[in-house]
């Protein structure tokens, strides 16, 4: 039986705690998905290193998943537009059953190994497309399919799986096995699996957007400003990079589309919008890189 789906031994008569110590051990049991990303640090290091060059180069974003792990594709999927300008066709997110699958489960979607390759080879896969295939069992035919349809062009896959020795681990380019152990609600692993996917998949998401130059130090300076929350975000990024006044960032932020890596370049070379746009082309989009032109 897969270590996921075998009932755990340490809470037998979970249905008769108080709400209390049900919430404690429904929390602490969250602790166990950190230390088993931590256990897999270097695996998550290999495949962003092997990622990095073919994003660089062009390629895209794919997740593929079904049920909890296939959600959580979607949901890495459309953040990095909003949050690092990211464009919303080099991030797709293949859910088994369909976008509706995202709302109301489909029963069976996942056990179609048909579907999951057609519907990954729909979307011409490259070789510089990184595809992440997920799946808690590390079986779950649908992603499966996709696995192999995306092994044809030499696209580089990296499956993420949460028990040991999983085929989607095994057969993929990168594996990273999350050994989160029996679940507290025996095979529900939305919990601590899936806590562990999500914090997997934004590790090797913003560690990829890092390395593409869409920070500055620490700085969400690359952010699409789609809302008033956004923009006052933009404003706020630009003071605190360059010592502005709120008055002055704004005034060059409205200048450049409130696309912060612009303002902070105008403001600290003291230049035009457009000749820090110039820079930053040149600089293969690095602030630091620009501001040291």
């Amino acid at each position: 039986m897969l270590k996921t789906e075998t009932p755990s031994q340490r809470h037998g008569d979970l249905d008769t705690y108080p709400v209390e110590q049900l919430v404690a051990v429904l929390v602490d049991d969250q602790f166990y998905a950190i230390e088993a990303v931590r256990l897999a640090a270097a695996q998550i290091t290999d495949a962003v290193a092997a990622a990095l060059p073919r994003i660089a180069a062009g390629g895209r974003l794919l997740y593929v998943g079904a049920g909890t792990s296939g959600r959580l594709g979607v949901l890495d999927s459309v953040e990095l537009h909003p949050t690092f300008s990211w464009p919303p066709e080099r991030a797709v997110a293949l859910l088994a059953g369909g976008q509706g699958a995202m709302f109301k489960a489909v029963e069976g979607a996942e056990d179609n190994v048909e579907q999951g390759a057609a519907d990954l080879l729909a979307l011409q896969p490259q070789r510089n497309d990184v595809v992440f295939l997920l799946a808690a069992s590390g079986a779950t035919p649908y992603v499966l399919g996709a696995l192999q349809a995306a092994r044809r062009p030499g696209a580089l896959t990296v499956g993420i799986a949460n028990n040991p020795a999983a085929p989607v681990a095994i057969q993929s380019d990168c594996g990273i096995v999350l050994d989160t152990g029996a679940e507290v609600i025996s095979g529900s692993t939305r919990l601590k699996a899936g806590t562990a996917q999500k914090i997997t998949l934004n590790t090797i998401s913003s560690a990829l957007m890092v390395g593409l130059h869409k920070t500055y130090g620490n700085l969400m300076v690359d952010l699409k400003p789609t809302n008033a929350k956004l923009i006052l975000r933009a404003v706020r990024l630009t003071m605190h990079a360059t010592g502005a006044s709120e008055a002055q960032a704004r005034a060059v932020l409205e200048q450049c589309q409130f696309h912060v890596k612009v303002a902070i370049v105008a403001l600290l070379k003291k230049i035009t919008t457009d000749q820090a746009q110039a820079l930053l082309a040149g600089a293969n989009g690095s602030v630091r890189a620009a501001l040291a032109a």
